[in-house]
């Protein structure tokens, strides 16, 4: 049983353990805001590709502040930039508190705070990232990568479902304002932390140059690239998009069958992350995550049966053979994209070198959070034209079959041997 159940040892190291339980609180308040906004703003439109919109509004200020983010972080020190930016993000959520208070009914003031929450995020992601390689030994990075992935997951089970009945039972306001308060958790861990300056030899040039110089590296190490890749392939067939209009014409059930669907993604991440004690020490990373996202696109088609079976009609009543269907395919898909998630970032932080892991961690938030942003836009902008059922299903299918198609034509990445770590 040890050799299955979660390896808790990077908890042993205290400051790790500091901020990884302030981030898991924060990230559960984050997902309260994320499920509200999106009924927030298919309350106030009714439309599917306006809640797909909040994709695009997200993304421009990521790929912005992602990649210039990272070179700002291998420049100064980490804590100090991801305290400052995370205030940032911290002011988001109180405008997000404001508006909801004051009835605003305007979606793109919701757009707009959501486009400023995404920007402080992507550079507070990228600076948390790399103080985590300065906390763990190397051989332990697996095993705290499967407890970041396992506390992001529990937020993202209890969240979403917090939020949609907050949002249910007594506003946006509650809803928002409680991520507010959870926020708070991430500011005090980060603060606590020590200085975390560059290591000695990193370049002392900014601006522009230094993320071209972090773009050229990336060129030559197709390992680290292939992270990106197979990231970007996976995401694209993520249907969180679709779950306010499916709760409404194919389920029922409405804002708490809209939480209940976000749940089940994030209820297979729990159950991988409890059963990766073995998984953690599995040398052949590349294999493990082709097959991890093979079985997340999968689960991802028989979630789009699912709803092609209950049929496109407006539902005043519960359907629950549709609802746990749908259920056990995204808890199966979650558990997946869970394993994806470690062995993905574990290779990107262990076969980076120090000097470069701000800039590199930069652009993997933007292909991180980016990817489904605009996962979320083409699938809105499908729905709208096919029917929320065919653009899950498709999208299942195009993930496998692009995929395995990248895999074939990159073989160093499918051999991939974690004992020698190459880029």
């Amino acid at each position: 049983m040890r050799s299955l159940v979660v390896d808790t040892r990077p908890l042993r190291i205290v400051r790790f353990r500091d901020l990884w339980a302030g981030l898991t609180v924060s990230n559960l308040g984050a997902q309260l805001t994320v499920v509200a906004v999106g009924l927030q703003v298919y309350t106030i439109t009714g439309s599917t590709p306006a809640v797909g919109l909040l994709g695009l509004a997200a993304l421009v200020p990521l790929v912005a502040f992602g990649l210039y983010g990272g070179a700002i972080v291998d420049r100064h020190d980490r804590r100090v930039v991801a305290v400052t930016s995370a205030l940032v993000g911290w002011l988001a959520v109180l405008g997000l508190l404001v508006q909801a208070l004051v009835g605003n009914q305007h979606v793109v003031v919701l757009y707009a705070l959501v486009a400023l929450s995404s920007g402080a995020n992507a550079v507070t992601s990228p600076a948390r990232s790399v103080i985590i390689p300065r906390l763990v030994p190397a051989e332990l990075m697996a095993a705290a990568n499967a407890l970041q992935t396992l506390g992001w997951n529990v937020s993202l089970t209890v969240g979403p479902m917090l939020g949609a009945l907050l949002v249910a039972q007594a506003g946006y306001a509650t809803a928002y304002g409680l991520d507010a308060v959870l926020f708070t958790f991430a500011l005090v861990a980060l603060a606590r932390l020590g200085p975390m300056p560059p290591e000695p030899g990193t370049a002392s040039r900014g601006g522009f140059s230094l993320v071209l110089d972090g773009l050229r590296f990336l060129r030559g190490t197709p390992n680290l690239r292939m992270t990106f890749v197979v990231d970007i392939i996976a995401m694209m067939a993520m249907p969180r998009v679709l779950f306010p209009a499916v709760g409404i014409w194919f389920i029922g059930g409405g804002a708490t069958t809209t939480g209940a669907l976000t749940a089940a993604v994030a209820v297979g991440g729990v159950l991988a992350g409890l059963l990766s004690g073995g998984l953690t020490r599995l040398r052949a990373q590349g294999k493990v995550i082709t097959w991890a996202i093979t079985v997340w696109g999968v689960a991802m088609v028989a979630f789009g049966v699912v709803l092609v079976a209950a049929g496109p009609h407006q539902r005043e009543q519960l359907v629950p053979w549709a609802l746990v269907a749908a259920l056990v395919a995204l808890a199966v898909g979650g558990g997946a994209d869970s394993v994806s998630a470690v062995f993905r970032t574990t290779i990107l932080q262990v076969a980076t070198p120090d000097a470069y892991r701000g800039r590199l961690q930069g652009m993997f938030i933007v292909v991180v959070a980016g990817g489904p942003r605009i996962g979320e836009l083409v699938l809105g902008a499908v729905a709208g034209k096919v029917g929320e059922q065919w653009a899950a299903l498709g999208s299942g299918v195009l993930c496998v079959v692009a995929l395995w198609l990248v895999v074939m034509l990159q073989r160093t990445f499918w051999r991939y041997d974690a004992t020698h770590p190459e880029p």
